[in-house]
């Protein structure tokens, strides 16, 4: 929000100095977080379709899964064991706020993750929604499938492996576990 406040110009009764600009985006950003956790644990905000499957799959297969954002990790923590269950949740490794110095495009979180996990990061899919995941996944060295989101259906996805409106659940499945694998097995030759 700092960025946008400084390109687009501040609203009068903003605050003047530096520091105190810090500390009310810091507000801001906190009480968005409040918001977005009520909705969370109402339910209102449910998963996007096929997540948990590929999910289940996953874990069930013994594949390591690992959430890398960038919001608030207590956040972050919390969505996946209301939306997942608890169970799920504790299988899963989240990386989230400021464990890389360097936010998405840049690579760091998912080199962070790949190295944590003891995974080659060429032997990772990254599952995202936005160019700026994609970028920060194909720097990174992954394979990267795009879940196009009304916010970012207007994006150009053209460096992602495969373009899906949603993962699927049945029966409308858009891809499963073994299309992540086989995207790992091909070689692209440019």
């Amino acid at each position: 929000m700092m960025a946008y406040f400084n390109k687009t110009g501040w609203p009068a009764k903003a605050p003047k100095t530096d520091e105190e600009r810090k500390q009310f985006i810091a507000s801001l950003h906190k009480r968005k977080t409040e918001l977005f956790m009520a909705l969370i644990e109402k339910k209102l905000l449910p998963l996007r379709p096929g997540v948990q499957r590929l999910i289940d799959e996953a874990l069930g297969k013994e594949v390591k899964v690992a959430v890398c954002s960038t919001s608030n990790e207590k956040a972050v923590s919390a969505i996946v064991s209301c939306l997942l269950g608890p169970d799920r949740a504790e299988k899963i490794t989240i990386f989230a706020g400021d464990v890389v110095p360097r936010k998405k495009p840049d690579p760091a979180i998912y080199i962070l993750a790949a190295t944590t996990l003891g995974v080659d990061p060429s032997s990772c899919v990254v599952v995202e929604d936005s160019t700026i995941g994609l970028a920060a996944a194909k720097a990174a060295g992954m394979k990267c499938i795009v879940t196009k989101s009304s916010y970012t259906a207007e994006e150009d996805f053209a460096t992602a492996e495969a373009v899906f409106d949603c993962i699927g659940d049945p029966p409308e499945v858009r891809f499963d576990l073994d299309f992540c694998a086989d995207l790992l097995q091909k070689q692209y030759v440019s």
